[in-house]
């Protein structure tokens, strides 16, 4: 155990001292790192801090602070070589490098509802354009003006279909990765729409049309469920205020009173 302790401490040094490099450290080992990464992490990226996030920065970050965590302990601990110390600087380690994605649910979580909603209506944009276009041409017209958090997946898709994938496949990864609500059956239309002739195009633009129509309704539905619930908040707290004030001022008047009488 004190050999295992000495190395640590000795590898922190080397790389506190730039003899060696954490960064290509990391790149070497990345396909060992890989396996600790999340499967919706990505999407949790984007979810938060939109297009312009990077989902690979932000995850090497998180491994260069579990790192220094992990060897900051085991050098508090070098008085105190022991087992117990030394799996307590693994659960710190883990803890630190847990945290950021632990945030990233929180706060898509807190905002389920809408991220939820910009799907159907960034699919109602989209159904004008293969009005006009084929989906893949539609899809790639439609990536400027869609919601940040979509446009990463929907680059990576485009880049699939252009390079001969005429599968599901594409329209899957993309579901896969950003799994929203009814993302898998939008997708499927969305791929469905795209096969056989104008005849049969028509048609299932139609039906795609009504599901889009059908899934912006239930967004309005939840948006003026959630206001009228806030609306109720705020008039039940406006309530309880008022009584409270009503009930203290009823109280001083009484203690007024008694105190003039006697």
């Amino acid at each position: 155990m004190e050999i295992v302790f000495i190395a640590v401490i000795i590898l922190f040094i080397l790389v506190y001292n730039r003899t060696i490099d954490k960064d290509k450290f990391i790149n070497d080992n990345k396909k060992y790192f890989e396996i600790l990464r999340e499967d919706d992490y990505d999407f949790l990226v984007y979810a938060k801090y939109g297009d312009n996030a990077t989902p690979n920065v932000l995850f090497q970050k998180r491994i260069t602070y579990a790192i220094a965590a992990f060897f900051i302990f085991m050098f508090l601990f070098i008085d105190d070589v022991s087992l117990i110390n030394v799996i307590l600087s693994c659960l710190v380690a883990v803890g630190i490098f847990k945290m950021p994605y632990m945030q990233l649910k929180k706060y898509y979580k807190a905002h389920l509802h809408q991220i939820d909603i910009m799907l159907p209506y960034y699919l109602k944009s989209l159904e004008i354009l293969i009005q006009h276009y084929t989906v893949p041409v539609a899809i790639g017209k439609s990536i400027n003006d869609a919601p940040d958090i979509f446009k990463p997946g929907l680059r990576e898709m485009i880049e699939k279909i252009n390079s001969g994938d005429s599968s599901i496949t594409p329209y899957m990864d993309f579901a896969n990765t950003y799994p929203v609500r009814d993302s898998m059956r939008m997708m499927r239309l969305l791929y469905r729409l795209g096969l056989g002739g104008q005849d049969k195009k028509q048609e299932r633009l139609l039906m795609f049309s009504r599901t889009v129509s059908n899934l912006q309704a239930k967004s309005r539905d939840t948006k003026y469920k959630e206001r009228l619930d806030h609306m109720g908040n705020q008039t039940m707290i406006m309530l309880v205020v008022t009584g409270i004030s009503v009930m203290l001022v009823i109280l001083a008047s009484l203690i007024t009173s008694l105190g003039s009488a006697l």
